[in-house]
């Protein structure tokens, strides 16, 4: 059974990728810290316009400048 691409190509852009260090990341919040994070992004932070529609985390909607 013949395989897709000939063998002898076998892991040649993985070979060819530069290796880079990985970064130290922050620890992710757990359990009851996670929990609240995620209320007070889903419930408490939503964008509220003045015509009643309420947005989500990723509108690009802008509050207008009050004068």
């Amino acid at each position: 059974m013949p395989t897709h691409g000939g063998i002898n190509r076998a892991g040649k852009v993985k070979n060819q990728t530069p290796k880079v260090a990985p970064q130290e990341k922050p620890t992710q919040k757990t359990g009851r810290a996670r929990r609240r994070e995620q209320y007070a992004k889903r419930l408490v932070q939503k964008v509220v316009s003045d015509d009643g529609i309420r947005r989500g985390p990723n509108s690009n909607y802008q509050l207008p400048a009050s004068s």
